[in-house]
């Protein structure tokens, strides 16, 4: 049989090259470009998180969340949303309204199910629910499951206000996310709308810094250590692509980002990137901007546009951006909560059940001043649900070399419809069947075991590279593992966590 072969592996980014490694061994390997080697008679379909029916699930409703002008903030700008498996809680750290006319301060709520919160009244500002009083244009939480000092537990890279004009990055620890210690790293001068992630798959925590880019466009620099107090004491801001020995010119927006329908002439621009390990990749969030600037919202009386796309990256530095619809995008309603200036929360995914959580702020005219009237949303979508392979019909799908890792393969697949089946092939480097599972047919499952044809051949070739085969018939694949477990913990990151999972931000089985 002849293979279509896809060269979607290989991915332009500004002027590099760059070749995706084969696979990590462990973590569930989602249907994504750069996992594909072949493909026929199938298409990869990208799919968007479902806006929560009752959104915004928090709005400025505390006198200290109006700022001085009297506009409404109660959102993360990044900020924090993550779930602690110690204390089987949901908890969220948003910036509200102050009470200056410049800058934000820090609040923080909880829940229960991730979607009803409650603002507690706590010993910080007596009987409010502020942890920082510390004027930031925007603020990066890290629930940091990885870190072995439990007073630094909890992290916060806060881009604070050094006058109306001029910003500049502090780290602070905390061991309970509540009560926060003087800063210990204290950046240089730097744009405004900077963040932080950790990335464990390198064990290095990066800065996502805003930049201009050689045509004036908002674009990122890059900056890790694996020191957070280094990486922070080392920012400042670097021009264009103006070299600097610890800071890189990361990437701007793509000619094909989407546009503003009413200003079509305003180049895309990247407003802000936040990212996250999800099994085992990078999940990137990219806030793309669409114009129009400050000046020009306040002249027509529009929030100005943001809207959040996804990405890929097995490296850390490059990114697979194959889908350029918004993920969460703007509502086409004027008066919507969501009408302009979508941003990412950091956390987002959390893992519920079956479903991933995605928490993102969005920006309302009911005063048309484009930095006022924050709320926060939910958006849900399938655990692993962000793109597909999908026959109609006949098909199949050949994966990118993959390390036999377990004793146990696990597929995230729709094969409900009557007809629908998937039979599985373990292929070798050149291609050739050395192994086979039992058909697949009458499942729509995140995690469905699959039985071999033979355990002992399964076993024969553990740890070594093969390839899969999917041979599908009107059906939907979205991921693929192989596990130790009949559970099917997949070893790979957990990304914000959720009810349920390791504590240690891995999905490995429970104590």
């Amino acid at each position: 049989m002849k293979i279509k072969t896809s060269h979607i592996g290989i991915l332009l980014v500004g002027s590099v090259f760059f070749t995706y490694p084969m696979l990590f061994s462990q973590g569930r390997n989602l249907i994504i470009p750069s996992n594909i080697d072949s493909i026929y008679n199938a298409r990869i379909c990208f799919n968007y998180p479902i806006e929560y029916d009752a959104n915004p699930i928090i709005i400025a409703d505390k006198p200290w969340e109006f700022n001085a002008n009297g506009d409404p903030y109660a959102a993360p700008f990044s900020g924090g949303v993550w779930y602690d498996e110690e204390v089987s809680l949901f908890k969220m750290w948003y910036s509200a309204g102050g009470h200056k006319k410049h800058g934000l301060i820090t609040c923080y709520a909880e829940s229960k199910d991730g979607i009803d919160w409650h603002k507690p009244s706590l010993d910080v500002i007596e009987g409010t629910n502020i942890v920082d009083t510390l004027e930031h244009d925007c603020v990066t939480v890290l629930l940091d499951k990885y870190e072995c000092d439990r007073s630094k537990r909890y992290k916060m890279f806060c881009v604070q206000f050094d006058t109306p004009s001029a910003v500049s990055m502090v780290l602070k620890y905390s061991k309970d996310g509540i009560h926060w210690g003087d800063h210990v790293a204290l950046s240089g001068d730097l744009y405004d709308r900077c963040s932080a992630y950790y990335d464990p798959f390198r064990d290095t925590y990066v800065l996502s810094l805003k930049t201009k880019d050689a045509d004036n466009r908002r674009a990122r620099n890059y900056l890790a250590n694996k020191d957070p107090e280094l990486a922070v004491s080392l920012a400042h801001r670097v021009y264009g692509n103006n070299h600097d020995k610890f800071i890189k010119f990361w990437f701007s927006a793509q000619d094909d980002d989407p546009r503003h329908p009413d200003f079509p002439e305003i180049a895309p621009a990247i407003y802000n990137h936040d990212a996250i390990a999800y099994e085992n990749i990078l999940l990137g969030q990219f806030v793309v901007w669409q114009g129009p600037e400050n000046k020009d919202c306040v002249k027509l009386n529009v929030q100005k546009r943001n809207e959040i796309l996804i990405g890929f990256s097995k490296d850390g530095f490059h990114w697979e951006r194959p889908d350029k619809t918004p993920f969460i995008g703007v509502s086409s309603d004027s008066l919507a909560w969501n009408a302009g200036n979508i941003q990412s929360s950091m956390g987002s995914p959390l893992i519920v059940g079956d479903s991933l959580y995605f928490y993102y702020s969005g920006r309302y005219n009911s005063r048309p001043v484009h930095p006022s009237n924050f709320a926060t949303g939910l958006a849900k979508m399938r655990r692993d649900g962000f793109s597909r392979a999908q026959t109609k019909g006949k098909g199949f799908i050949i994966t990118k070399p993959t390390t036999i890792c377990g004793d146990i393969l696990f597929i995230n697949a729709d094969v409900s419809n009557p007809d629908a089946c998937i039979e599985i092939e373990i292929l070798n480097d050149n291609y050739e069947k050395i192994g086979s599972f039992q058909t697949v047919s009458d499942i729509n499952s995140t995690k469905y075991m699959c039985v071999p044809e033979s355990q002992e051949m399964l076993n024969k070739i553990k740890g070594k590279q093969v390839c899969l085969k999917f041979n599908m018939t009107d059906a939907a694949l979205y991921s693929y593992w192989f596990s130790n477990s009949p559970n099917g913990e997949s070893g790979g990151y957990t990304a914000g966590g959720g009810p349920g999972l390791s504590s240690s931000g891995k999905d490995i089985a429970m104590p």
